[in-house]
């Protein structure tokens, strides 16, 4: 190929990914243009950060009474919650509130039992197919990893559960039973508001506001998203600890060494 067909090759690839970049890319953002999650300042960021432990168990409570309706939670078992500082019959309790299809029996047919320690959360639709049909047409997300899946993470969790608003902005045409959230993409979603001041009671008193309740759960979809994040830590800071004295260790061999050879 000589040069001019190259260069004309090479224009040609330049003029297409200029078009792209102008055109094509913020046209497809436009379409998705969310609005970027607020940065919050979570007790689990930084080396030295730890899981809320009071803030997950209310998160807990949020799930369960009011989110597990609708979103599942596949990944996590009921024991994790022993994790989390609920006690054996704290976690118990939680798990035989939901029943699990279980068997065949010494019949050969199934039953339905309360769900133990070993079960994972229960799921609130049996299929895609009856979870769409009860959201009418939408497919309700599982929630088991959306703060590491989602690039806002849990900042994302905490925003969209506080950015609902009652009506959309003046020129903003809402669709068919759609709600308004500017950090959704296309700034409207299909899920209607779902926590509002004092959805639920707290045990230990907290006020049950809907910034107070969405902090929790994002507190606990994080702990759901990356259980062993404190035992990571806790294993870079020995790995740390360990190069530090191996490292002191050779340096003295090193001058023992040479101090021989001198």
């Amino acid at each position: 190929m000589n040069i001019g067909k190259k260069f004309a090759n090479f224009t040609g690839v330049l003029v297409i990914y200029i078009v792209t970049i102008l055109f094509v890319v913020p046209q497809a953002f436009a379409a998705g243009d969310a609005k970027k999650p607020e940065s919050q300042d979570w007790e689990f960021q930084g080396v030295f950060g730890k899981f809320d432990k009071p803030s997950i168990k209310r998160g807990l409570q949020v799930y369960i009474e009011v989110c597990s309706s609708c979103h599942s939670l596949d990944q996590v078992a009921y024991r994790n919650l022993l994790d989390i500082g609920l006690t054996d019959d704290e976690a118990k309790a939680v798990a035989e509130e939901f029943e699990v299809t279980d068997g065949p029996d010494g019949e050969g047919e199934m039953f339905e039992r309360p769900a133990r320690l070993s079960d994972k959360f229960v799921a609130p639709f049996s299929n895609e197919n009856a979870a769409r049909a009860a959201n009418n047409g939408a497919y309700p997300p599982d929630l088991s990893l959306i703060a590491k899946a989602h690039p806002g993470g849990v900042d994302y969790v905490y925003s969209l559960l506080t950015g609902f608003k009652d009506e959309a902005p003046e020129g903003v045409e809402l669709g068919e039973d759609m709600s308004y959230n500017p950090y959704f993409p296309g700034k409207q979603i299909s899920m209607a508001q779902p926590l509002y001041d004092d959805s639920v009671e707290y045990p230990d008193g907290t006020p049950a506001t809907v910034a107070q309740m969405s902090w929790d759960m994002a507190n606990f979809l994080h702990w759901t998203a990356e259980p062993e994040m404190e035992q990571r830590k806790s294993m870079g800071w020995k790995v740390v600890l360990f190069l530090l004295v191996l490292t002191a260790l050779l340096y003295a061999v090193k001058r023992q060494t040479w101090a021989k050879l001198h």
